[in-house]
């Protein structure tokens, strides 16, 4: 029983932050069913992780009598999500006005890169897209190479995914006193700027300039920032605050004058460049068994496969195994009323019936929509 037991969500399916959104919830307790193409119907696979702890509906949007099913449960939920372009679900008569009239308490969230409005609301456009718009993606990687993209992390599913979320449950609890639903258009655009809320006040400051690579916490300074080692693998160190700065020039064994000069910016070059000399002399491990658990500010960097089996991750159960696939856990951490994993991804439409049955339709009703191909 999760912190959301007792939300009922239908998910519109879709790609990227919406499902992520929709699998946050249901690991946290909601009933999430996800509305599939019915074309697409038995597609899908197993390992497809962001697909978890929901069950699939498949059905022809095209046809009335699937619109009117949508309609019918959406009088009985208390989220709606949607990732299309903006007027697909006006156009397929499942636009908020629509919903909220069935239903004035339902949360209608808009998942969107650009935003329901402005000159970019209806081209098409991904991740690497919506973060260089709003000064995340140039402030990224080294100075003398193009922007480096920091995976789908930032736009999809940090300014994306969070921040609908974040939405969908503050309009939740705001229900609780006006008793009223709304809309929540989260764009990854938007997303991506607040995050770069802290950036923005730096620069206000005069702490932060506009140069990649030129900044305590963009590789620029050398005690921020990831080293090879001897075995070519890779630790990443931490160093900002003095005395982590002083623990790391004694674990090092650094006697050089030159590195008393941490914050000196025209020094920044030279300091990196006799680091990764000196991270060089060692392997990752080695380096770990120096570093490791102190406060230095360091860990070894690890690929997808090496993270779990860390020993940190190991015993905080980071990472489970489920139906035989490693993946992340449900985060974060509740004490009272833990979230889990609580069904392998779905198919398109494997719980059709299963689904309209426990939302109240009745057998010849199950049956008519499936001779009408509505389902």
């Amino acid at each position: 029983m999760g912190a959301l037991s007792g939300i009922k969500v239908l998910e519109m399916a879709g790609i990227g932050p919406a499902p992520f959104c929709s699998m946050m919830l249901a690991d946290m307790g909601a009933e999430v069913i996800r509305i599939d193409r019915l074309n697409q119907k038995g597609t899908g696979h197993r390992g497809n992780i962001p697909l978890r702890s929901r069950r699939s509906l498949a059905l022809d949007l095209k046809n009335p009598e699937a619109v009117e099913t949508v309609l019918r449960m959406v009088e009985q939920a208390d989220v709606i999500i949607e990732g299309f372009r903006p007027g697909v679900m006006e156009r397929l008569g499942l636009g908020p006005d629509v919903c909220l009239e069935r239903n004035h308490r339902i949360v209608f969230g808009r998942m969107t890169g650009w935003g329901q409005d402005g000159p970019l609301a209806l081209a098409a456009g991904h991740d690497i897209n919506y973060i260089s718009i709003g000064g995340a993606l140039g402030a990224m990687g080294h100075a003398d190479r193009p922007p480096a993209p920091p995976l789908n992390l930032v736009g999809d599913f940090g300014g994306g995914a969070m921040y609908l979320l974040t939405g969908i449950l503050a309009a939740l609890l705001e229900r609780n006193t006006s008793g009223k639903g709304q809309v929540i258009d989260a764009a990854m655009t938007d997303g991506t700027a607040s995050l770069l809320t802290p950036a923005y006040g730096m620069m206000a400051m005069n702490m932060w300039t506009t140069k990649r690579q030129d900044n305590k916490l963009d590789g620029g300074a050398h005690y921020y920032g990831s080293y090879e080692c001897s075995d070519g693998k890779y630790i990443s160190i931490g160093s900002i605050e003095p005395q982590f700065y002083a623990l790391l020039l004694e674990l090092c064994e650094i006697e050089d004058e030159e590195f008393k000069l941490q914050n000196d910016k025209n020094h920044w070059p030279s300091l990196r460049g006799k680091l990764e000399s000196l991270f060089k002399t060692k392997s990752r491990d080695e380096w770990c068994t120096i570093m490791e658990a102190t406060d230095v500010c360091f860990a070894p960097i690890l690929d997808l496969k090496e993270a779990p089996e860390h020993a940190h991750n190991k015993h905080r159960g980071t990472f489970v195994k489920y139906e035989g696939i490693t993946q992340p856990a449900p985060a974060p951490r509740f004490s009272r009323t833990p979230s889990a994993i609580s069904s392998k991804p779905c198919l398109a439409g494997e719980h059709s019936e299963a689904i309209l049955s426990d939302w109240g339709f009745k057998a010849d009703e199950i049956q008519q929509l499936n001779e009408k191909q509505a389902i």
